[in-house]
């Protein structure tokens, strides 16, 4: 008995030191390969559509207002866009590009015809927001545009003068008319998109014939301006539609084509979205999955594209990303406006970093919406504006942005939900041209912190910082009447011996490192 006694005593030390021994594996280790790749910083994009209080209300509150602005945008929302680095900005949609018609938003304000925008809330409004408040406005924020093509209703014609209304220096009827609405110089749109979500709201087309509908719009966009490069990005597949990118990729011309779009919601059900706020541990559990389910997602598509185009000349562009929940009560239903909780921060980091180490092929993204609108990284009542979650993720993350990506093998520990599991631990690394490595850390477990050791197989550094965004419960949020109730601090939790980094990682927490 006694003997048999040890052996059980025996086995539980053995189980107990197995269990110490796998919390303690998460490990990111920096790989030999020679970093070659760059993140691009168009990767960390945003979208503006006519939707909600995005544009009105949300960057736009008239040249008329109260509220401080410059040529009616919100001063505050400039000065906090270009504090984050916003580096692009899609407009006007989303399924309202493709009932949008360029011509009824240029010319004298108070003679634009006034819109019905039957996707939104059947909400009329005067157009009074146009191509040159949006042009000028990304000049103010330091922010290259991207303009979606309405490819739905529109014509080829509409598309093509709208190419050389807004990029075209020399004479012409479309240039010409750009001068007589008080712009001289070209704006050089670099970024078009043809058409939105075709096999949806943008027509319900057949791959096929989509295909050929871009083919024939794409033409019709061609440079007069040869040194001026525009990159046409086609309507991509909706997640894991890979026929849709099969069927483009086989049958676009190559010369014709510069981006390929893919959009991907984390949407826990389509008919049961759940609260933004009051969610229990199960939806954030299933958010998380659908958001991790993006690396899926990219790899399978970049596979079938590398068949095509194996140089990998075009890029998959993530035009529309983010979490999607019910809007808050009280609220228009169709200007889907939700708040922005720790889930959302978990959420942002995590696609962040996946985004970040398939940079060889994901090379633009945007999260939907800046304003007011789904995953914002801003919300805006009157005169008040409030910071978002997400806005300090994709602030603290701009660091990586234009940097040399450093490819990583990371080994996590589960995070476990009754018989379901997901990595807890998330990562990307980057060195930026003064030769600062930049590490990106995204723990999602629900309670454990989570030991990471960083092996940076050789890398010579003598110091390093953080920043840490986190909080007491996942569904904490900024609010109109706490707005810092979250914002980033330092973060003491890293120490650096031998080349070798020891981090802990709370709960539900998102950190930048810095080593110098």
């Amino acid at each position: 008995m006694k003997k048999q006694y040890h052996y059980i005593r025996a086995g539980v030390i053995a189980l107990l030191l197995s269990a110490q021994a796998t919390q303690a594996q998460n490990t990111v280790t920096f790989r030999s390969d020679a970093p070659t790749q760059t993140i691009n910083r168009n990767i960390y994009g945003h979208f503006a559509e006519h939707l909600g209080n995005c544009i009105y209300g949300g960057f736009y509150v008239g040249d008329t207002s109260h509220i401080p602005n410059t040529n009616g945008v919100r001063k505050d929302v400039i000065a906090a866009l270009r504090k984050m680095k916003i580096p692009n900005l899609r407009w006007p949609g989303g399924c309202f590009a493709d009932t949008y018609h360029w011509k009824d938003g240029i010319g004298p304000k108070d003679k634009r015809p006034a819109i019905v925008n039957t996707w939104w809330g059947n909400v009329t409004e005067n157009n009074s927001f146009g191509t040159h408040d949006f042009l000028n406005m990304c000049e103010e924020l330091g922010a290259e545009p991207y303009l979606s093509g309405n490819v739905g209703s529109g014509t080829v014609q509409e598309l093509a003068d709208w190419v050389q209304y807004a990029n075209f220096g020399g004479k012409s009827p479309m240039s010409d008319l750009r001068q007589q609405n008080g712009r001289q110089e070209p704006w050089k749109v670099r970024f078009w998109g043809v058409g939105n979500e075709a096999w949806g709201c943008g027509g319900n087309m057949r791959p096929e014939y989509y295909a050929d509908l871009y083919r024939k719009f794409a033409t019709f966009m061609h440079s007069e301006w040869k040194n001026d490069h525009i990159f046409r990005i086609a309507s991509g597949a909706n997640s894991s539609d890979y026929n849709w990118t099969e069927v483009l990729m086989k049958n676009i011309s190559s010369g014709l084509i510069e981006g390929i779009a893919l959009h991907h919601y984390s949407v826990i059900d389509w008919n049961r979205k759940g609260d933004a706020v009051d969610f229990t541990e199960q939806q954030y559990f299933t958010t998380m999955r659908n958001a991790l389910f993006m690396d899926t997602l990219i790899r399978k598509h970049s596979a079938i594209m590398d068949k095509y185009d194996p140089k990998k000349k075009i890029a998959l562009v993530v035009d529309e990303w983010g979490g999607w929940y019910n809007v808050e009560g009280g609220t228009n239903p169709g200007f889907l406006f939700q708040q922005n909780t720790m889930r959302d921060a978990m959420l942002a980091g995590a696609t962040l970093n996946i985004f970040n180490n398939h940079s060889d092929r994901v090379r633009m993204a945007n999260l939907a919406q800046a304003i007011n609108v789904l995953q914002s990284v801003i919300l805006t009542k009157g005169d008040t504006m409030v910071l978002t979650p997400t806005y300090y993720v994709m602030e603290m993350y701009n660091v990586h942005q234009d940097a040399t990506l450093i490819p990583i093998d990371v080994h996590s520990n589960d995070y476990t939900l009754g018989n379901e599991k997901l990595a807890a631990v998330s990562a990307s690394a980057s060195k930026d041209k003064n030769g600062v490595t930049h590490i990106s850390l995204v723990n999602i477990d629900a309670h454990k912190t989570q030991e990471v050791t960083l092996d940076t197989r050789g890398g010579s550094y003598k110091s390093i910082s953080g920043r840490l965004l986190a909080s007491a419960k996942l569904q904490d949020y900024n609010s109109f009447t706490k707005p810092d109730n979250i914002k980033p601090t330092d973060f003491k939790g890293a120490s650096l011996k031998n080349n070798t980094i020891s981090v802990k990682l709370p709960p539900f927490s998102v950190v930048v490192l810095e080593l110098r």
